[in-house]
């Protein structure tokens, strides 16, 4: 499946429509109106799940320690050290940053 991505026009709109919702001057179904009619019905994609040894992979290939890595992602060491160790997998926040990382390189997050 292919997605379009938005122009430039439409990211401008949304950007205005989630700031105004945001602030309380857009009500909820107002902005959902907005949003499904610009991005579609379809939910956007989410991250795909990442394997410890690639999160490992990742961190390598950016020169990083666990430290400096925890600290561009904002994890604790323990965190990264048990996410590359497998015994937790990257949810939300952290599986979208390291998806990021992991198709475009950390200097992303510079």
């Amino acid at each position: 499946m292919t997605t379009k991505k938005p122009s430039r026009l439409t990211e401008a709109l949304l950007e205005t429509a989630d700031g105004m919702h945001r602030i309380g001057i857009m009500d909820d179904m107002t902005h959902h109106q907005i949003t499904v009619r610009q991005l579609g019905r379809e939910p956007l994609p989410t991250a795909a799940p990442i394997s410890g040894d690639e999160i490992r992979l990742v961190r390598e290939r950016a020169h990083l320690s666990q430290a400096a890595f925890g600290r561009y992602l904002n994890l604790s060491v323990g965190y990264v050290s048990q996410l590359e160790r497998g015994t937790k997998q990257a949810k939300g926040p952290a599986l979208t940053l390291l998806n990021v990382i992991r198709r475009k390189g950390i200097e992303a997050l510079l």
